[in-house]
Formats: structure tokens, sequence, C-alpha cells
């Protein structure tokens, strides 16, 4: 049997730090491994995490010396190391074993490792996977005078898989020549449909406190100014005035957390809000089951694994029409679209949720039919495995 093509991935971040496209190389992999071996090159942002290590279907190897704190994480200059260690080691390990195709999560600083192996090996083909969910003027400030090169990312694509509608156009705008097809996050439909035994269920209420009559307003977000948590705590704040049952669980964490927790001091929401923090994956779906309504009135989003992982788990969701979140979110179908920077609106639209029984379970039905139909990780890797095995049969080293 000959040899599985070999793929080099290059991502800044890889467990234990996990976001929606770290979550997305893992399912994918996880479900490609008897079709192709994969290899990573990611930052070890902690001196006790392991240089090298298998994790699932992929080989991890870690560059930087690591710190003993994850502040590092945020500093550019970690992240400019990268690069240039990235593809110090890709070289390697290419005279080595010789991959087959190279696979960027994100035009930043994984992107820019493989467009300079792609100088190096301009026969070797690069996919690029575009996850951006920052606002636009933000990444190209951000970018400035390095706007040149970063467009080289786009250009020198060999593909370019987009996680919706709106970032294949960003894509475009800045200069990809190849193909780009939306192919989205997905989600395990199977972990985010289940059921509980009601005991398990009970055992999170009585840990936050919640009663039985409590309406569970719950989101899932980095507590960063694009995901607009300060939007939900206002909003909380004029349904009080109408409703003395509402508890809001926030899980996450982020550099706005202290900001977030005075404001909540501020509106005297103290028994109103939750800061649940970092929750583990695993634990997610059993937060979801005992929500009401799913709230994120984001000023920014690339797509949103946390809508689809909630309409998934039956629960109505509210967001704003930005970014990727129209791919999923049609008004009064499969959710409640909300103005930006709008509390009183958002409160407006949990409340007809809470109210309106009808349309709830309709949105309920829809949202997890579409997300059934079109958003399992097995349909997911399925069609992304298909972009690799087809460049894989076209460079063979």
């Amino acid at each position: 049997m000959p040899p599985k093509p070999r793929i080099l991935i290059f991502s800044l971040a890889y467990l234990p730090l996990m976001g929606g496209a770290e979550y997305e190389i893992k399912e994918v992999t996880d479900r490609l491994g008897d079709k192709f071996a994969f290899d990573m090159i990611t930052y070890r942002f902690n001196s006790g995490w392991p240089q090298e290590e298998k994790i699932g279907n992929i080989n991890i190897f870690r560059v930087g010396q690591g710190k003993n704190s994850l502040e590092y994480y945020g500093r550019p200059l970690a992240k400019i190391i990268y690069v240039f260690q990235a593809l110090w080691l890709a070289k390697k390990l290419h005279r080595q074993c010789r991959y087959s195709l190279t696979w960027a999560m994100m035009a930043a600083y994984a992107g820019a490792a493989a467009l300079f192996f792609k100088y190096l090996n301009p026969k070797t083909p690069f996919l690029l996977t575009l996850e951006e969910g920052d606002p636009e003027n933000h990444i190209l400030n951000r970018v400035g005078i390095l706007y040149p090169l970063w467009s080289q990312i786009f250009k020198k694509a060999d593909y370019v898989q987009a996680e919706s509608n709106f970032l294949a156009e960003f894509g475009k705008r800045h200069g990809a020549k190849a193909p780009v097809e939306v192919i989205p996050n997905g989600v395990d439909v199977s972990r985010f449909t289940q059921n509980f035994p009601a005991e398990e269920l009970n055992k999170i209420r009585r840990q936050w406190q919640l009663r039985p009559e409590d309406k569970i307003i719950i989101t899932t977000s980095r507590l960063v100014s694009k995901n607009a948590i300060d939007v939900l705590l206002k909003s909380i704040a004029e349904i009080k005035t109408k409703a003395t049952d509402i508890k809001c669980l926030i899980l996450g964490s982020g550099k706005d957390e202290q900001e977030l927790k005075k404001l909540r001091k501020i509106l005297g929401l103290e028994k109103e809000i939750i800061f649940a923090g970092e929750i583990p994956q695993q634990e997610i779906p059993k937060y979801l089951k005992i929500s009401d309504v799913f709230v994120r009135a984001s000023r920014s989003e690339g797509m949103g694994n946390s809508f689809i992982e909630a309409m998934a788990a039956g629960v109505p969701i509210i967001g704003t029409n930005v970014g990727g979140i129209p791919d999923f979110l049609q008004d009064h179908e499969t959710g409640l679209f909300v103005k930006v920077d709008d509390p009183k609106d958002l409160a407006e639209k949990i409340l007809l949720l809470l109210q309106d029984d009808d349309l709830r379970q309709k949105i309920v039905r829809q949202g997890r039919g579409l997300v059934v139909n079109h958003y399992s990780w097995d349909k997911i890797a399925q069609r992304l495995g298909e972009i690799l095995n087809n460049f894989c049969k076209k460079f063979r080293p």
C-alpha cells in the first residue's frame, strides 16, 4: 500500500489553546486520518508544553522557548518569532518527508509562514483557510505598511477555504486569485443534540444557584469588544425592569473581563449576571440544555461557531446582521436579528422569544434542521477531504 499523502499544517495556536480555527483542524483531522498523514507547526506559548507530541492524528511540532504564563499569547513578538522558526522547521521537515500540501490556518502569522514556504517550494500546493473574526478595518490597521506582503498570502494560495460568504469576499478583495470556496465550520451534531440525565443538568443549576423559575440567557464568547458582551449586560438591565426571573450565563474569558465585571456592578446586576469563566468543551452542551435563549450581539463576526452549537442544542439564537452570521440566521426563521449596539432592541428580542412560544418553537425546529443538514463535522470533513485529495493527486513528491 502506498504511503498516505503528508500534509503540513501551519497554525499559530493549538491544544491546549482552542478556538474555532483550532477546532476545525481537530475535527477534520480526526475524521481524515485514514486518508492523510498530518504534521503541524505551532507555537510553544508555555515552557511546560512538550516540543513534540502526537494529538489525535496530528504530529505536533512546537517552536519557541515558551513562557510560564499564557499572557505571552497576545504579544506580537512571539508571533513574529513563530513565522521564522516555523519556516526553518518546515524546510527541515520537508527535506525529510516531502509534503504533498501545506495548509495555513488564517491569513496572519500562520499564513505568513506558509507564504514564505511557498516562495521556497512553488510546486507544493498551498491551502489557505480564512476564519478571521475581527473587523476588517482593525485587521488592516494591524497590517499597516506590511499590506503588500500580507496580500501575497491571498495571491499565492492555490485554494482558499472561507468559513462564510463574508470571508470569501474578504479574501477576493485582498488578492485571492485561486478558487475561493465557502466551507463553514461545523458542529458535533450527536454531542449537541443529545439529552442528558436530569440530575446532571440540575447539578449545573445548583452550582450557579439557578431557580426552577429562572429564564436563562446564555452566551459562549470570548470577552472582547467584537462580541459586544457590554450590550448584553445593558439589555439585561432593561429586562430587569420588566421581569425578575432573568439570569444571564456568560461562558468564556478574555481581556475585557474586568471591565465587564465593573459594568455589571455599575448596572446593579450582580445577582442577574453570572461570569462562569472557561467551561470545558464537553460541558457546554449541558449549559445550553438548561438555557432559554442564546445571544451574541456581535460587532463583527467571521462566522460564529457558538451560534450553530446553540441551534443544534435546540436553543433559539439572537445575532446581528454582520459578517458571516446571515449565512445561517434568517430573521424569524432560524433566529432573530438585533441591531448592532442597541441594548433596548436586544432586550425586546429576548423578551419576544421568552413570551412567544410559537415563534420560539419554529426557530428551534428550523435552526436545528439547518445545522443537522448542512453543518455537521462529518459533512464538512468530507468536503475538505475532497479538496485535499485533489491537490495531493496533482502533486506527488
